[in-house]
Order: C-alpha cells, then structure tokens, then sequence
C-alpha cells in the first residue's frame, strides 16, 4: 500500500524536487529564521519594492533608474516612520498608560452597579470574578511592559541592524535582481516545469496579496485617524494605527482592535451621543472596508475559504508568530498552489477556494 501511494505522488522527479525544496526552504526558516530575520526581512521588502519597478520600467524608463527611484521613496517613508510617526506613537502609548488606572477604576464601578440594575441576570460573586479575572490579566502584562523594558539594550541592537543593514540589503537585492535570479536558475534541476508552475501562481498571488494589505492598512489608518480627530478622541493616532494594523489578521484582529476603541470612547464620553456616534463611524468604516475596499484591492487575488485561513493563522501564527500572522495568507495560497499543480494518477484536482 505504501508502495502504490509512494508511485502513485511521487514518481515524477520533478515533484520529489518541488518537495525536496518546499522541506529544506520551511526547515531552515523553522530552525535559523530568527538569525536570518533580516536577511529574510530585507528578501520581502526588496520582492515589494520590485513590483513597483516593473511598472515604472516599461514606461521606457532605464531599471537602474526606477530602481533608484523606488528605492529613495522607501527610505524616505522608512526616515518618517522613524523620525515622525514612532515619536508620535510613544508619546500618545505613554499617556494612554498614565490614564490606564482611571478607565479601569471607571469601569469597574459600572460593572458593580449591573447586579442592582439586573439582579436576575448578574451577581456581585459573578462581577467580582470577572474584575479579579482582568486585574490578573493586567498584572500580566505590566510584568511583559518590565520585562521588555530590562531587555531594552538587546532590543535596541535589534533596532540598529534592521535600520542599518536591512535598507542596504534591500538596495544590492534590487539592483542586483537579474543576477541573482539567473543564479537561482543554475541551481536548480533542469526538469523543473512543475516548480516554475507553482511559482508563478505564488507570485502573483502573493504579490497582490502583500500589496494590497499594505494599501489596505493605509486607507483603514487614515480614515479612521480623520475621523477620530474631527470628532476629538483622544490618542487618535495610536488607536487608528492599531485599527489599521489589525487588517493584518483576518477576523481576529478588528474584533480585539475593536476594544481599545470603545473603552477610550466610553472614557472621554461615557454613556452620551458622542460615544455613539464615533462607534457608529468606526463601524461604518469597518464594513466599507470589508464590503468595498477589500474587494476593489483583492479582486485579483484567490478567495481561500474562512476555515483555511483561520487555520492558516493558528498554524503559522504558532510557528513564527507576528510574522507568521501576517504571511498566513499567502503561506496557505502557497499551500494552494502546491495541492492545485500537484500531479495525481486518477485523481481530478481541487482547490480550497470559497466563494468568489
């Protein structure tokens, strides 16, 4: 039996090559991907940052050129993330800590006043386990906050290689990108159809993918950061930048995003028409997101099925945490593509596409 299924997956060299390399590639990002963090980091940016020279080099413009070109711009939106918008995020973090002990003290005192207003419903033993349950949870993270604070040299060394070393290893990787490839080529076996087929779908479906995220992540941060400011909630940066990096994690990441929100709201605002009209825009912004914006930026993208993904997330979230989270997506279109080219005797083909 062993023996059938082995002929019947494997008996063409090319996909004991494919596998061959799939194994080696995930094995070692498994076992040196934080040595090669940046390395990898710098891999990703410069795969990016490639697709925007493509479209500038056939308006009959030299790829030395576009690639300069491309490659100061994500300096300079590197230079104002750094100079400009971490600043800013600290600054509005480090007050939101400092009123932390008051939205708590606030919010403990409604909930004690629900068992008098819904006795049939809720009891004060009820309401205290829930307190006791989110003070242990805060002491918990104020114990991350100081352990993340003792490692602040490592971290900062950390900082200095990926500002450092990252940027000038994004730049040799793009002007260089030709070369390479063509080195990557003369690695590799000569029957290698089957790899080149995978690569293609992957390409392009995880290049729009990336992109569209990061255009995503963009329009979310600011229209919800104009529409905090106009209507005056407080740390409206730091709040519509969450919101905007929660796109990052399907499902999971508006719902937890969605807390710090209300609870700044209800803080500044309490029970009044104020709260509710801003939950009401921040809700409305999030399903023109999900109903327009993610279609109008994914329409050429494969529509994996709810389940895929959110298992997709657990898996490579587990393995390579934040990183994992993020490239969940396009790791599982990867998958995809694997299962769709993958040959099989007898077999019909299927994919793990929902609804389009």
């Amino acid at each position: 039996m062993i023996k059938d299924w082995f002929s019947k997956n494997f008996s063409d060299p090319q996909v004991v090559y494919l596998a061959v390399g799939l194994l080696l590639i995930f094995g070692g990002i498994f076992w040196f991907g934080k040595t090669l963090a940046p390395f990898l980091t710098a891999i990703v940016i410069a795969y990016l940052l490639n697709g925007l020279v493509d479209p500038i080099s056939r308006l009959h413009c030299p790829r030395l050129v576009a690639t300069l070109l491309v490659y100061v711009l994500f300096v300079l939106f590197l230079l104002l993330i750094i100079f400009a918008l971490i600043p800013m995020l600290s600054n509005q973090a480090s007050q939101l800590v400092q009123q932390l002990p008051a939205i708590i003290t606030e919010g403990q005192k409604t909930l004690m006043q629900l068992p008098q207003q819904y006795p049939d419903f809720i009891s004060s033993k009820q309401v205290q386990e829930l307190i006791s349950m989110i003070q242990l949870q805060l002491g918990q993270l104020g114990q991350r906050v100081v352990s993340l604070s003792l490692s602040s040299v490592v971290g900062l060394i950390s900082i200095l290689i990926y500002v450092i070393l990252v940027p000038m290893m994004v730049f040799f990787l793009m002007k260089d990108q030709a070369r390479i490839t063509r080195w990557l080529a003369d690695c590799l076996p000569s029957e290698n159809a089957l790899a080149k087929q995978v690569w293609k779908q992957v390409d392009i479906q995880i290049g729009n993918y990336v992109r569209g995220k990061f255009w995503e992540v963009l329009i979310v941060w600011w229209a919800d950061y104009v529409a905090f400011r106009v209507m005056g909630l407080p740390y409206a940066m730091l709040l519509s930048v969450l919101v905007g990096l929660s796109v990052l994690v399907p499902y999971v990441g508006a719902a937890v995003v969605t807390v710090p929100v209300i609870a700044v709201a209800w803080h500044t605002w309490g029970w009044s028409p104020g709260m509710f009209y801003l939950v009401s825009v921040y809700l409305v912004i999030q399903a023109l997101d999900g109903s327009l914006l993610v279609p109008l930026l994914f329409s050429e993208v494969v529509n994996l099925h709810p389940v895929a993904i959110m298992v997709a997330v657990l898996f490579f979230g587990g393995i390579w945490g934040v990183l994992g989270v993020f490239f969940a997506i396009p790791l599982a279109t990867l998958v995809q593509a694997v299962m769709v080219a993958w040959p099989r005797a007898g077999m019909v083909k299927t994919d793990i596409t929902g609804p389009s």
